[in-house]
């Protein structure tokens, strides 16, 4: 009797670890499957719903609509974005939808909705006029749980120039706006959406709501995506990458080499090796400044000034992205003499963050646009031979200041304006000489130093100035001047995506430019750059 006893117990306690196991595999299932791909079509606003979906807490990830690199299985949800093509184009963006239409929680978005009609047996054309711009919804029907919480007169932006005609047998209108009948629809039987509006741009009021509705009431997406747990996850990935490896990373002083650092620092600690380069093109004091910061911080730093050979690399260069190749390339040279200096050194970490690699990456060579070079994306020369390690490639800027906050890193570090990796290089149009250099290094120091004495560094973006290559007249006392132009650039933003000027106060400009004129030698002329991006870009090189 004892013995069938025991026996019962060594089966029951077997049925009880399978029972433990099938629960844990269960669990890592629904955490993998807890993210949201987004299928981009070359949108100019991919990533604005990119970041909606991330403030709704929610993990997710932009993959071009033709790419091999994710698995349908992983993810929970499924966005197809907009598209500069039409449906009706011969060249047309044409996805692989059999794994996901009916299978995953969808909605089109623009080009995606106009996409669902197209190829399933509906009718898109040419709208009689542009559809751009704001509508407001004539008709909502609140009992479908797309539109919860979204009335009647809520106001979109739209921004296509083909409509939907005629609707497939099995779909739905389920919104409408007095221009656009078929503004948004369900497919019957199946939790595919889709909207021929955009809730991501700030224009849309109940944008979010609707994203919410679509990803948290209707997928069922846990909100779990927050920076406490991607420093966890991510500390223990880089543990599970990099071993006992050392690793050596490149310090700019910005915010994202910064909280890159600290993140490897807490996965790896005394392996972690930093240098600090100094090229010449830093701000003001920037280079002492930064390096006693990190060393507060226990970072493991070394610095190393190279102002003369970034000077040389560049003298006599004027086109904007051969300046930019030139700082990058001596960079390279000068991290990897100081990299070999560190023994058997395997890694090398970059504070890329996910814009720099949606930037560098075009949908099928593309609808969308390589604007500039980036000089963290694509990769090593050969013979450097090291891995990457990139803590940050997944998530935006704000996202990196938040990840830092959670670390408890200094917030006046953290609040520092964003600052272009080829530093003065790109703000001093044309060639590059060190007098230049000192001329606008002055400048600048004034315009940020101004900033932070009137309280307005907070409520600013960015800010920089300029040196223009051309000379202006002037009078300083009875003397004739012949002297240097500078333009003060500020910008609000959330993502650097878009950026409006900041409308900074008349007696701020005009005392910053009494103190630029009279204290810098070399200049006669300050202007203030009120240009919007788009068109204009935040650089101007």
């Amino acid at each position: 009797m004892l013995g069938l006893r025991k026996k019962y117990e060594i089966c029951n306690n077997n049925n009880n670890y399978i029972w433990i196991s099938i629960i844990l595999i269960l669990v890592l299932l629904l955490q993998m499957q807890n993210k949201v791909l987004i299928l981009d079509f070359g949108s100019q606003f991919t990533q604005l719903i990119a970041r909606r979906v991330r403030e709704l807490n929610i993990y997710c990830e932009i993959h071009p609509y033709n790419s091999e690199k994710f698995d349908i299985d992983n993810y929970s949800a499924v966005i197809l974005s907009g598209s500069p093509y039409s449906v009706r184009s011969d060249q047309v963006p044409h996805p692989d939808l059999s794994k996901i239409k009916g299978k995953k929680p969808l909605l089109g978005i623009c080009y995606g909705a106009q996409y669902l009609v197209h190829f399933f047996g509906g009718n898109v054309g040419s709208s009689n006029s542009r559809e751009y711009g704001r509508a407001n919804l004539s008709f909502v029907d609140n009992t479908n749980e797309l539109f919860h919480h979204i009335e009647n007169n809520s106001q979109v932006w739209m921004s296509h120039s083909d409509t939907i005609i005629e609707m497939p047998d099995n779909y739905k209108v389920i919104a409408s706006t007095d221009d656009v009948k078929n503004a948004a629809y369900k497919i019957i039987d199946e939790e595919t959406y889709a909207i021929q509006f955009h809730p991501e741009v700030y224009h849309t009021k109940d944008g979010k709501q609707l994203l919410e509705n679509f990803l948290v009431h209707i997928a069922k997406v846990k909100q779990d995506w927050t920076p406490d747990s991607f420093v966890e996850s991510t500390v223990k990935a880089i543990r599970e990458k990099v071993g006992n490896d050392k690793v050596v990373l490149g310090l700019s002083g910005g915010v994202d080499s910064t909280v890159a650092a600290v993140l490897l620092d807490k996965a790896i600690g005394k392996n972690l090796y930093c240098i600090f380069v100094n090229n010449g093109l830093l701000r003001k004091n920037e280079y002492e400044n930064v390096l006693d910061q990190y060393e507060h911080m226990g970072l493991n730093v070394k610095g190393v000034n190279a102002s003369d050979r970034f000077l040389e690399k560049l003298k006599g260069l004027s086109d904007p992205e051969k300046k930019r190749k030139a700082i990058g390339n001596t960079f390279i040279e000068v991290f990897d003499d100081e990299a070999h200096l560190i023994e058997d050194v395997k890694w090398l970490a970059q504070g890329t963050i996910y814009p720099d690699v949606i930037e560098s990456v075009s949908v099928t060579g593309g609808p969308s646009a390589t604007i500039k070079s980036h000089h963290n994306v694509g990769g090593l020369p050969d013979y450097m031979k090291l891995k990457i390690v990139e803590p940050l490639r997944m998530i935006f800027k704000d996202e990196v200041r938040r990840v830092g906050k959670s670390m408890g890193i200094d917030p006046e570090l953290l609040g520092r304006h964003p600052y272009p990796g080829p530093g003065l290089g790109i703000r001093i149009l044309g060639d590059i000489t060190a007098e230049k250099v000192r001329i606008l290094q002055e400048v600048d120091f004034i315009f940020i130093e101004g900033l932070k004495k009137w309280n307005l560094y907070n409520d600013v973006w960015q800010a920089g100035a300029m040196l223009l290559p051309v000379n202006s007249v002037g009078v300083m006392g009875d003397e004739r001047t012949y002297e240097k132009v500078v333009a003060l650039r500020a910008v609000e933003s959330t993502d650097g995506m878009t950026a409006d000027w900041v409308d900074l106060p008349y007696k701020f400009l005009q005392e910053t430019s009494n103190k630029i004129i009279n204290g810098v030698k070399g200049v006669n002329r300050v202007v203030y750059d009120i240009s919007s991006k788009p068109p204009a870009t935040i650089e101007w090189e």
